[in-house]
């Protein structure tokens, strides 16, 4: 092996072996390429970098044997940091050695009533009293809260006299799903804390309108009233057309993420897709002439079969059509900044 970096060595390999397995679960259900791997670590190495880890900084890990570990511990050294682990069997005098040995940083999460991770008020202080003998730098302590409806300001102002009782040695919290009003108002009640808003779940979504996604139409057929099409054999329900466009299982297509939209009108549109899905008919993310078109059977692997009747336009192999996808939920082929 030439490369004198571990790092040079994983590009080496990406280059040489893009499309052969680098990890894959015990069970098979993931399986990621080189190519794969190599997309997912350099993402992870953004967001390590955007919360402040820079080249030379320690960074420990606690993960079980899974495909994530490796994306991060890949992408802390793509940065220039040390990684280093920490075992889940490993007793508090183990990890609080390691803590203190490599100078970490460490960031505190106090329990919110989204109940997902997070120390409770005495949880908290047995830390404080941990820490007071050094093992790390506690730089904050963050609260994650629900995105329901509402104002969050009394449950945090709870939350935070939590952190101030429990006398830890830090200044600094990091909140989420707070208005710039809430925030405002928190600055000000507590005005020897450093209050920042966590804008990960903002980031995460992104903004619509910042990307324009579109496929590509890959084959054009005419059919006629009972002609038989796709795998399943199924017969056109009238004449038209079966357009044949980039973009399956494998990018997304069809695999729709749950929704915490709980109003009247969400469920009538659940009730309405449901009549469709029972009719053999389901309405898919690609537009054409200015409206969503229906499957004509579910996604392929890398393509989708839509059905287009007789009467709007009908694009031309080549022709690129519009998508709406979740990009939490998509993997592009190309993505062009322009």
């Amino acid at each position: 092996m030439s490369a004198r970096t571990v790092c040079a060595a994983f590009q080496d390999t990406v280059a040489e072996h893009r499309d052969g397995v680098a990890l894959r679960t015990r069970d098979g259900e993931l399986e990621l390429t080189w190519a794969e791997y190599d997309r997912r670590v350099r993402r992870v190495a953004a967001g390590l970098h955007g919360l402040g880890l820079r080249s030379g900084d320690t960074l420990a890990l606690m993960l079980t044997n899974r495909p994530e570990f490796h994306l991060v511990d890949a992408a802390a050294m793509h940065l220039g940091a040390l990684p280093f682990s920490m075992y889940n069997t490993s007793s508090p005098e183990q990890v609080e050695f390691l803590l203190r040995d490599s100078g970490a940083r460490i960031v505190l999460e106090r329990l919110t009533s989204m109940r997902r991770h997070g120390m409770t008020p005495e949880e908290l202080r047995s830390a404080a009293r941990l820490l007071e003998r050094g093992p790390a730098t506690v730089e904050g302590v963050a609260l994650h809260l629900p995105l329901a409806a509402g104002s969050h300001l009394t449950e945090v102002i709870s939350l935070v006299n939590d952190v101030v009782a429990a006398e830890l040695r830090t200044r600094c919290l990091w909140v989420s799903h707070l208005t710039p009003r809430e925030l405002a108002s928190l600055r000000t009640s507590y005005g020897d804390f450093a209050v920042r808003p966590r804008i990960g779940t903002d980031l995460w979504l992104g903004d619509r309108g910042a990307l324009h996604v579109t496929a590509t139409v890959l084959d054009v057929h005419d059919v006629e009233r009972g002609e038989v099409f796709g795998y399943r054999g199924r017969a056109a329900p009238k004449a038209g057309h079966i357009l044949v466009v980039s973009g399956g299982t494998a990018h997304g297509i069809g695999l729709e993420a749950p929704t915490g939209d709980h109003s009247i009108r969400a469920r009538a549109a659940t009730f309405a897709r449901g009549g469709l899905d029972a009719v053999g008919f389901v309405r898919s993310p690609f537009t054409v002439d200015g409206k969503q078109r229906l499957f004509a059977e579910p996604p392929h692997m890398q393509a989708s079969m839509l059905f287009l009747p007789h009467g709007p336009r009908v694009p031309a192999v080549g022709d690129e059509i519009d998508v709406r996808v979740r990009y939490t939920t998509t993997d592009f082929d190309e993505v062009v900044i322009s």
